[in-house]
């Protein structure tokens, strides 16, 4: 957490504009278009990015489909994956989070800002719902960012089992499905120290619903799993 403590005092007197202005733009009520929101928190991020040592290398972006209305799987090592897709990818996205990470200061910002949505993973309920909201939002093209493992992995750049009914939302809205490889995102605030650091993010080929038809969702999943896992490998 070194990391954190030093990009807050990095950008101390960065910090109120920012808050003011998170806070006007996470309003349900905000005039602001979702491309001009997500502008402004991309400028942002890259500063943080920039003043806390850490430095982003993405690949692939062009590779997106050129329609909006598509789901990102990134594979998730830790809390710094959010900042390297938000600098990373040139399109607006929601996000799905777990509920609880709500309830920390700025992550609740940005979520709103996002028009993400909080997800409790012990309510079956409550999860069939988001997996709703999410699939109306994709077919009406919002771009979503959901992490098939479901928690970080905790194994650096050894990634967890996908979670086959993550991709229920995908299926449901008959979208593209990009996978993401995200290498070495644990390293900034996982390891105590404010060295500086260097992650990659690797837009991988979309795989279309043609591509997925008729697969069940655990096997969705056991592809796009072997997909990333085959280009972090390349790296390590």
């Amino acid at each position: 957490m070194k990391r954190i403590v030093y990009m807050v005092l990095r950008n101390i007197y960065r910090l109120p504009l920012w808050f003011y202005q998170l806070c006007r733009l996470c309003r349900a009520d905000d005039s602001h278009t979702e491309e001009e929101r997500y502008a402004f928190l991309h400028r942002l991020v890259k500063i943080i990015n920039r003043t806390g040592r850490v430095e982003v290398n993405y690949f692939g972006a062009d590779k997106l489909p050129e329609k909006n209305g598509f789901i990102l799987f990134p594979n998730h090592q830790g809390l710094f994956d959010s900042l390297a897709l938000i600098e990373s990818c040139p399109r607006p996205f929601g996000i799905v989070i777990k509920k609880e990470a709500l309830q920390w200061i700025l992550v609740k910002q940005v979520v709103a800002l996002l028009r993400g949505i909080g997800i409790d993973r012990d309510d079956i309920r409550a999860s069939m719902e988001v997996i709703r909201q999410v699939t109306e939002e994709v077919k009406r093209g919002r771009n979503y960012i959901i992490f098939p493992e479901g928690t970080r992995s905790g194994e650096g750049n050894t990634i967890l089992p996908f979670k086959g009914g993550t991709f229920k939302t995908a299926v449901n809205a008959g979208c593209p499905i990009v996978p993401v490889a995200l290498i070495d995102c644990f390293r900034p605030f996982d390891l105590p120290s404010i060295r500086k650091e260097k992650v990659q993010v690797h837009f991988l080929d979309p795989i279309y619903p043609e591509d997925y038809s008729g697969m069940k969702t655990k096997e969705i999943a056991a592809l796009v799993h072997d997909q990333i896992q085959e280009k972090i490998n390349q790296f390590n």
